[in-house]
């Protein structure tokens, strides 16, 4: 289906027979257009990450469900996608469902979800049903979500349009993105709808990517060492991310910790204090 160009927030977007995308007017640096929420069904409906608590994209969702809305469903707790399911349920007394927050300053810790979904449960909606696939990596208890009827996967923060994922530790992982990337390629998937952005067709390459991406940054990281070896990740940052904006390299930092951390993990760095050393 062709998608319209411009994301508009509050406008709701027909993205296939089954779904919809309507998005919280929260553009900005990490959101990209805004957080995507989809509404999936005809009849008794799914919605997919209900977004921040802002009130104006709460009436929208009101709007377009109706009383018509059964499950709230939250790929992950990062404050941009899980906040609003609580206003929502009250509203509309459907069930929310998820993994429990992770008690970090960024996550939303007062998620509480009426039912707890781990790897390969299935919500059965009638019409369609929803598979959740387990993700960790962005976050911790990220989850994607198939919908089987259409070779759809809502992917949250696992993958997204126009950008790349940041991974921050602690709860970030890079070694769990990876591998989470990698287990996507034995799924029957022919198009993502991402947390942010318009919809992704030819969703294994997409992943083969990403993975290539992330594997190249961390050649990068090996390379920097040559020039400084120990170092500090405020020393590394600019030379493994040359290639980025100055502006981004606060962010750029996060994720370089977690490069960092996976070599560890592979034994081919070790840290010192603040400094790392190449083995």
């Amino acid at each position: 289906m062709e998608e319209v160009k411009k994301i508009t927030p509050g406008a709701v977007v027909r993205i296939s027979s089954l779904v919809r995308r309507l998005t919280a007017p929260n553009p900005g640096m990490m959101t990209g257009p805004g957080t995507n929420t989809y509404i999936v069904g005809t009849d008794a409906l799914a919605l997919i990450d209900p977004g921040p608590e802002i009130e104006s994209h709460h009436a929208a969702m009101l709007d377009a469900v109706g009383k018509r809305l059964r499950w709230i469903l939250c790929t992950h707790t990062h404050k941009d996608h899980s906040p609003a399911a609580r206003a929502l349920k009250a509203a509309t007394g459907a069930e929310v469902i998820g993994m429990p927050a992770p008690q970090y300053d960024n996550q939303d810790v007062d998620f509480a979800p009426d039912r707890v979904f781990k790897q390969g449960d299935v919500l059965d909606c009638g019409d369609f049903s929803l598979r959740a696939i387990h993700t960790p990596g962005h976050a911790s208890n990220h989850l994607c979500y198939l919908l089987d009827r259409e070779k759809l996967l809502f992917t949250g923060d696992h993958i997204m349009q126009g950008s790349t994922v940041v991974i921050s530790p602690p709860d970030g992982d890079m070694v769990a993105y990876l591998s989470s990337l990698k287990s996507l390629l034995d799924f029957d998937i022919e198009r993502i709808a991402p947390g942010h952005g318009h919809p992704i067709e030819a969703p294994h390459a997409e992943a083969q990517r990403l993975i290539a991406h992330r594997l190249k940054r961390e050649q990068k990281v090996v390379d920097a060492f040559s020039a400084r070896n120990p170092a500090t990740l405020d020393e590394l940052v600019p030379i493994v991310y040359a290639d980025v904006s100055s502006n981004l390299h606060a962010v750029a930092r996060r994720s370089l910790h977690a490069h960092l951390l996976k070599l560890e993990h592979d034994g081919r760095v070790w840290q010192q204090g603040e400094r790392w050393k190449l083995r």
